[in-house]
């Protein structure tokens, strides 16, 4: 197994990258390292309007990451029907959501102790 040549401050910036290319909303990072036994260091959470839009976002993010720090996901569920796509690089775990799945489900709640950071959009 090969040694990542990238810091975790350097996979958030892409994977923010990634989803403000297609234009993907209401951007959450919330940092999981001071909540004892968690599954990752950062959730990152974001919409899309339409299955249409949460597929580009989950896509335009692997992009980013394979070409940027060559790296690919761990694991990525939920692309059949691209309600909720989950992206697992270990140490993040990104989220991309239709909006009325991700108010169904309120992740944000569930991590009540997180702290977490708003991404203002360009657009």
């Amino acid at each position: 197994m090969t040694k990542q040549n990238y810091s975790t401050d350097d996979l958030l910036a892409v994977i923010i990258k990634g989803i403000e290319d297609v234009k993907g909303a209401d951007i959450d990072i919330l940092d999981l390292r001071e909540i004892e036994n968690t599954v990752c260091d950062y959730f990152i959470i974001c919409n899309g309007n339409s299955n249409t839009q949460v597929v580009a976002i989950a896509n335009s993010i692997q992009k980013s990451v394979s070409k940027e720090l060559k790296e690919k996901p761990w694991h990525v569920e939920g692309m059949e029907n691209a309600e909720w796509v989950l992206i697992d690089y270990v140490n993040i775990v990104v989220h991309v959501f239709q909006k009325h799945i991700r108010e169904f489900y309120s992740i944000e709640s569930l991590w009540g102790d997180a702290r977490i950071t708003s991404i203002d959009s360009k657009f």
